[in-house]
This record gives structure tokens, C-alpha cells and sequence, in this order.
């Protein structure tokens, strides 16, 4: 017995294995301190509870329209008015069960074998798998911290062929936390013009978290000819603390609504009828909490990147949004640790950290640049500072 071919192109996700990880260890009563899950430690604001409560004492309990309410469809085509100067109609808004499943909708819904998806690299861990499910094949353009993470218009117009059928934009980004300006969405922009065959997933998730002044755009916004082969994704998880709602939704032109919705119909169905009323909550009610949490990001992403830069041999920049940093760390390949094993890949330092310092991150190679790592530091200042004061202790242990 085996499973399908489709199912063997994949790897289990990086990510959820460490989490996983960490839960277990902390089980085990060990004093791990874990830096690899996505997830903001704040709470769900309890304006948005307090709607799903009042939602579940109304008997919003039953099947839903299979691609999102009516009330929560018109929550988003207000949100991306109002946010991003876009305007869907209700028939051009899908809503899924979390970002994960808008981005396995619309690969699954559009590509066969052979077709091509352009991923820069650092990425999310899922995106190339749910191409390689799908039938596709990814195509990697590498953006190290040279170039701040992101790609060069001449890189995507070299990498674009008769075969391309996708590309991701991801901005501020996961693992890196990059944000592309307006400008630089612009550029790359009038690359995608020259080729009308070519659809932009634009995945916006972490859009309300930014620094020092930075403006979000999204690439519909600054190049409208775009507007009608833009899927711009995006979701309640990150901003509004939740990722246990699952809700991911999206904005892009009808034909793919209805394809995605298709899909899903056979999939999933609807998703969860209370997480849908208390998206409705977040995305209409007072956003002004946002501000209080960036800013204590902020704080974070500072401390975190001034600390690990102290480290002989790690280089971190500094990250205009999201939760995350991905310091690189070459010099620190090949040499040994104190039980004597040469360090000779990221994985392999990632095992050392959580074995001498029992400070958990992501491996680099899981996102496509190495030697690096993801860190979240979405979580105290005070473990924060500790896991990183572990991690200098380690790295100086290193031979």
C-alpha cells in the first residue's frame, strides 16, 4: 500500500514540525523556548469574541454560502476599499479556511503539468509544495540579504517563460519580513505587463504590521492593468491574533472566484460559520489597536536584531514588517561545537541551538536561502531576551 504519486511530491510543513516540536519537549517539563511558529501571542480582541458569542446565542451554527456569507463578503470589498483602493464586487471575494487553503484553491484550480510558478526565494514553506501538489513546477528566483530579500525586475523578467502560469509576491514577507515599496511593485509591474499570460498571487497577510512608516501597497493598487490576473490574498491570523479562526479570504476577477468556489465546494464547503461573524467584527470594527501592537513588534524586532547581530559571525537585518528575522550565519558553517560535531548545514545548527541552548527556530533550507534561519519573535521581551542571550552563549561555544 502506498500513497498517491501527488501526496509523494510533498514535505510535511517546516514550520508546523517545529511547533510540534517545542510542544512536546515543553511536555516533557524541558525549558525549551520556542521561536518558530507564526503566531502573535496577543489575544483575539475581545470585541471580535464577543461577536462570535453573540453569534453562537443567535444559532449561527449551520452551513453557510460555500465561499463566505454575505455580510462577510461585503466586510472585505469594504476592507479592500477602504485599506487598498480596490474595488471587488461580492462575486469577486472568496473566503476560506485560513491563507493555507486561499493559496491550495487557487493552484489546485488553475495549474496542470508543466505549468510554471515563479517563487523568490526566502519563501514560505508552502508555496512550492502546493505547486508541486497541484502539478506545477516552481521556479526559484534567489533574493538574498544583499538585495534586502527581494527581487529585481530583471531577475523576474528572466525567469518568466511560454510555461509561467503564477507569480508570488509576498510582501512584508514570510520568513524575512521584506516589504516591497510601491515604487519596487511598480518596477516589477511593468515586467508583468510585457506578459498578459502571467496571474499574481499578491499574499498580503501580514499587511498591518509595519515599521518605521513604511506604506504598504499591493501590486493591483499600483499597476491597475493588473488588476484583472491579481488573486491579492489576505486574512484575519496575523493582525487580528486569529490563526485558530481560519479565515483566509481574497480579492481577483470573477472566473477565479467561481473556480476557487468550485473547488471548495468539493473540498472543505463553507468554513466555519462563527469565525466568519467574528471576521465580520474585526475586519468593521475599530482597528486603532493595531498601532499598539506594531509598536510593541517594533520594540521586539529591535531588540532581537540588535542582539543576534552581536553574534560573531551572524549577520540580521533589520526588517521593515511582519513578526520575523532571518539571520545568516555562513561563517558559523563548519565549525564544532563542544560534543565535537562539525556544523556543516543550517538544519544542523538549527538541531545544535535547540540541543545547547533549547531555543527552537526554523532551518533556512526549509525556505529556500541557506545557511539562515527564521526567527518569530512574536512573543515577550523577556524571552526574547533570554533565547538570544542563549543563542550568543552558543554560537561562542562553536570552534
Amino acid at each position: 500500500m502506498q500513497t498517491s504519486a501527488a501526496l509523494q511530491r510533498i514535505q510535511p510543513s517546516a514550520t508546523l514540525a517545529m511547533t510540534s516540536r517545542v510542544f512536546e519537549l515543553k511536555r516533557q517539563g524541558i525549558d525549551v523556548i520556542g521561536l518558530g511558529a507564526g503566531e502573535p501571542d496577543f489575544d483575539t480582541p475581545d470585541f471580535v469574541k464577543e461577536a462570535a458569542i453573540e453569534a453562537i446565542r443567535a444559532g449561527k451554527t449551520k452551513y453557510t454560502n460555500v465561499d463566505g456569507t454575505p455580510e462577510l463578503k461585503q466586510a472585505i470589498v469594504a476592507k479592500f476599499a477602504r485599506d487598498n483602493g480596490l474595488t471587488y464586487a461580492e462575486n469577486q471575494i472568496s473566503v476560506n479556511s485560513g491563507g493555507k487553503h486561499t493559496l491550495f484553491n487557487a493552484f489546485c484550480a488553475t495549474i496542470d503539468a508543466g505549468d510554471e510558478v515563479i517563487v523568490p526565494a526566502p519563501y514560505w514553506v508552502s508555496y512550492p509544495d502546493v505547486v508541486e501538489f497541484a502539478g506545477g513546477t516552481p521556479v526559484f528566483i534567489a533574493a538574498g540579504a544583499a538585495q534586502n530579500y527581494k527581487i529585481k525586475p530583471e531577475q523576474l523578467e528572466a525567469a518568466i517563460t511560454a510555461r509561467t502560469k503564477w507569480v508570488v509576491l509576498n510582501s512584508p514577507s514570510n520568513p524575512t519580513g521584506a516589504a516591497y515599496s510601491a515604487a519596487e511593485l511598480k518596477a516589477l509591474g511593468e515586467v508583468l505587463e510585457r506578459h498578459p499570460h502571467v496571474l499574481i498571487y499578491a499574499d498580503d497577510m501580514y499587511e498591518h504590521i509595519l515599521y518605521d512608516g513604511f506604506e504598504f501597497a499591493t501590486i493591483a493598487q499600483v499597476c491597475p492593468s493588473l488588476y484583472e490576473r491579481t488573486l491579492t490574498a489576505n486574512g484575519v491570523s496575523k493582525a487580528y491574533a486569529m490563526t485558530g479562526w481560519r479565515i483566509g479570504y481574497a480579492g481577483g476577477p470573477a472566473w477565479l472566484i467561481k473556480a476557487i468556489g468550485k473547488l471548495q465546494s468539493q473540498s472543505t464547503s463553507n468554513p466555519c460559520s462563527i469565525s466568519q461573524a467574528a471576521s465580520v467584527a474585526a475586519l468593521n470594527g475599530d482597528q486603532s489597536f493595531l498601532k499598539e501592537r506594531v509598536a510593541a513588534f517594533q520594540g521586539r524586532r529591535d531588540l532581537v536584531v540588535s542582539m543576534l547581530n552581536q553574534v560573531n559571525g551572524m549577520t540580521c537585518p533589520r526588517p521593515e514588517g511582519a513578526f520575523y528575522v532571518y539571520p545568516e550565519f555562513a561563517a558559523l558553517i563548519g565549525k564544532t561545537t563542544p560534543k565535537g560535531q562539525v556544523i556543516t548545514t543550517d538544519e544542523e545548527m538549527i538541531a545544535y541551538l535547540l540541543d545547547e541552548a533549547k531555543v527552537a527556530a526554523v532551518h533556512g533550507a526549509a525556505f529556500g536561502l541557506s545557511p539562515a534561519m527564521r526567527i518569530s519573535y512574536a512573543t515577550s521581551e523577556a524571552l526574547l531576551t533570554e533565547a538570544c542571550t542563549r543563542i550568543q552563549t552558543a554560537c561562542a561555544a562553536l570552534r
